[in-house]
């Protein structure tokens, strides 16, 4: 098991250090998926499409520190931009190869769409972006977001 684990986060640095040249030269658009006439990119997912799917996804917040400690999608992952570098071993020990992830930030900010990227570039594939954010989760479960 932990053989796995070490080669996990050795396959994951590997892929860290060209996502990180890429990231430096490319713009981030480079690596948005296309938009359609409404303005929403092909990789915005809705709750009820998320609540279809099976095994659950990890859910990665990316606002920042305080906003996450005010209030978060439970059992959610902090990982932003600010402190990338300190968060990603939090990251790697929560997901699977393989595994459906939705970034969310607020629904104003793009902060969720660079996070998304980043993680493409590091070699997740199945990476979605949460269509309204955190304030779309937090009416849609009102209960859940007061604790």
């Amino acid at each position: 098991m932990r053989a796995a684990l070490c080669q996990a986060v050795l396959l994951l640095v590997l892929a860290l250090v060209p996502a990180a040249i890429a990231w430096q030269r490319l713009p981030p658009e480079k690596f948005l998926r296309p938009t359609g006439d409404d303005g929403d990119t092909a990789d915005q997912v809705t709750l009820a499409q998320v609540a279809a799917w099976q095994p659950a996804p990890l859910w990665i917040d990316a606002r920042t520190a305080a906003e996450h400690a005010s209030g978060h999608v439970p059992g959610s992952i902090l990982l932003n931009e600010d402190t990338w570098e300190a968060l990603l071993p939090g990251f790697i020990m929560a997901w699977t190869p393989g595994q459906r992830i939705v970034v969310y930030c607020s629904a104003s900010c793009a902060a969720s769409r660079r996070v998304a990227v980043r993680l493409r570039l590091a070699g997740a594939s199945e990476v979605s972006v949460l269509k309204g954010g955190w304030e779309g989760w937090r009416s849609a479960h009102p209960e859940a977001a007061a604790r």
